[in-house]
């Protein structure tokens, strides 16, 4: 989930939590408290689920990810085109 989501996300799920209150009759010290146990509860979540998502990722050695950028620039390089470093006047 990108970020931009999960603050949306939340930012419902909190107003829901703050409305619900509201219309429970709670103070508003009460309201403030859930709203900030509620945001609490989803960031650890949010933490857990990205901490998940890391250690679920195989890990890629540095060479195999080196030899995949090689192969992305070379496959954007015309065929007939040199690569090298000197420049020629003409």
């Amino acid at each position: 989930m990108s970020l931009p989501k999960f603050i949306i996300g939340m930012i419902f799920a909190l107003a829901i939590v703050i409305g619900w209150s509201y219309f429970d009759g709670a103070s508003a010290g009460i309201i403030l408290l859930r709203a900030i146990v509620c945001a609490v509860i989803i960031q650890a979540g949010y933490f857990l689920l990205v901490f998940a998502m890391i250690g679920s990722a195989t890990p890629t050695s540095a060479d195999k990810a080196r030899e995949a950028d090689r192969a992305t620039i070379l496959n954007k390089v015309a065929e007939g085109e040199k690569l090298s470093a000197r420049r020629s006047l003409h």
